[in-house]
């Protein structure tokens, strides 16, 4: 995720407080944000979730995401793209 430039404060500020949003959907089970060290507007972020649709339905589709989104929305720049990835067992 790219922050728009000289926000990167305020942004760390209210993901905290977005995470709650995320945490309390079912099929929620871990997340992570990591700041890149080379440009500090630049983030990722990555949720762990029993199934997809935990994801696609359960957190998209439902009320607190509309606060996830009145949080954050406004910080990026462009929008991030979102994958969904499995773990490969080795």
């Amino acid at each position: 995720m790219y922050i728009k430039p000289g926000l990167y404060p305020e942004f760390e500020i209210d993901f905290k407080k977005a995470g709650q949003y995320i945490r309390s959907i079912p099929g929620y089970r871990h997340h992570s944000l990591q700041k890149c060290l080379e440009n500090v507007n630049k983030y990722i972020l990555l949720v762990e979730w029993d199934k997809l649709e935990d994801h696609t339905v359960g957190f998209r589709q439902s009320d607190v995401y509309v606060h996830w989104k009145e949080l954050l929305h406004h910080y990026y720049d462009p929008f991030p793209v979102v994958e969904h990835f499995k773990e490969i067992e080795l």
